[in-house]
């Protein structure tokens, strides 16, 4: 990375084609930048934003030379961007975050020691190649439990909760490609996430912790600020900053936690981008993740955000959660986005929702059916 901002007028490259690039691109866009989002899908999000397009496969190494010669700087959207893609690009354009710490994110064994060399706690896990490893991760790890693919799996796709021996050895045979991860059940009484953004000074600024709620392994709701004492938001804050400064990454980082009943939070998972957990910051902070994660692969100086509303974000899934934007649209207070995808799927996000609220709200609603509509 040079060490001044990328000039108004520069090109930022972003590989995926999805809402989080399409996110990012109005971001850069806003602050003069252009935005060159390359992929397999010719009309995904991303791409109906974009200054430029390249339609292309992520291991279509022609179309990787001629993007790089395009592009002063290249981001992803997200992680399951083939590793050797960004590594073909390392070496001809400035890449932020780096190709180590996109290998660091999509390994679930490599992340798991990561976390733990970092000072994160987490939970109970072991690795499982075999029929003779899943005895051995049983036995240590204990039922019931989660046996997860390592790679590729997102909003519960590549897992399973297994409560018995026979249903272990029915998922080790069922999910690919191995090896997998056996994790421990966690008893845990609510998700915490955590979004850091760490420039190339180093510098590193924390929006607050919040309080996640899922649907069919997809998140449908997040409290922001989460409903938690303070102590423990700070922690999964200082959690995320030095996660983000052992990987020296330059971007957005974002850290999910299991909160125990005692208080302890255990790190689960991290994604270096911004994430679905943070959308909520475009309506209820002076500046949204997706600002951040421009600004610190640009190389401005970042400060940290300030929040000027409590929020509840709830994502809007397949053609249910379109369904209810005419009522969302009529509703003070709801910022309504959308995504530009054609075909409501089942479990496919289509847009999001968020509704802000006075600064100290939320700690008086008992809970989202509070929230009418939303």
């Amino acid at each position: 990375m040079s060490s001044g901002p990328l000039a108004p007028g520069a090109r930022i490259g972003i590989l995926g084609t999805g809402q989080l690039g399409r996110m990012s691109a109005l971001s850069a866009a806003r602050l003069g930048y252009r935005t060159h989002v390359f992929g397999p899908e010719a009309d995904g999000p991303g791409m109906q934003v974009a200054t430029a397009r390249t339609c292309a496969a992520y291991d279509d190494t022609a179309a990787l030379t001629a993007f790089a010669g395009q592009v002063d700087v290249v981001t992803f959207e997200f992680e399951n961007v083939p590793h050797a893609t960004l590594a073909a690009l390392d070496g001809r354009v400035a890449c932020a975050p780096g190709a180590q710490v996109l290998a660091n994110c999509q390994d679930r064994l490599v992340e798991k020691r990561f976390m733990a060399a970092a000072g994160v706690p987490v939970g109970p896990w072991a690795p499982v190649e075999s029929a003779a490893d899943l005895a051995a991760a049983i036995a240590a790890v204990g039922l019931p439990a989660v046996l997860k693919t390592t790679r590729l799996g997102y909003d519960g796709r590549g897992q399973a909760v297994v409560h018995t021996v026979e249903d272990a050895k029915a998922a080790l045979a069922r999910l690919a490609p191995h090896p997998l991860i056996l994790e421990a059940f966690i008893p845990f009484v609510a998700e915490i996430s955590a979004i850091v953004a760490r420039g190339t000074d180093g510098s590193v600024v924390s929006f607050d912790a919040v309080e996640n709620r899922h649907t069919h392994h997809i998140l449908d709701l997040s409290f922001a600020p989460a409903r938690i004492p303070a102590g423990v938001g700070a922690a999964a804050r200082r959690h995320a900053m030095a996660l983000a400064t052992a990987q020296d990454l330059v971007g957005v980082l974002a850290v999910e936690f299991f909160l125990l009943a005692d208080g302890r939070l255990l790190g689960n998972e991290m994604a270096p981008r911004p994430h679905n957990s943070g959308h909520w910051t475009m309506d209820a902070c002076d500046v949204s993740q997706f600002d951040l994660h421009i600004r610190a692969i640009a190389g401005w100086p970042l400060t940290a955000p300030a929040r000027h509303a409590d929020a509840v974000m709830r994502n809007l899934i397949g053609a249910e959660g379109m369904a209810r934007c005419p009522a969302m649209m009529a509703m003070p207070g709801v910022a309504l986005h959308l995504y530009g995808k054609a075909e409501a799927r089942p479990g496919r996000k289509m847009g999001h929702a968020t509704r802000c609220l006075p600064l100290g709200a939320l700690g008086y609603l008992p809970d989202a059916g509070a929230l009418g509509e939303l």
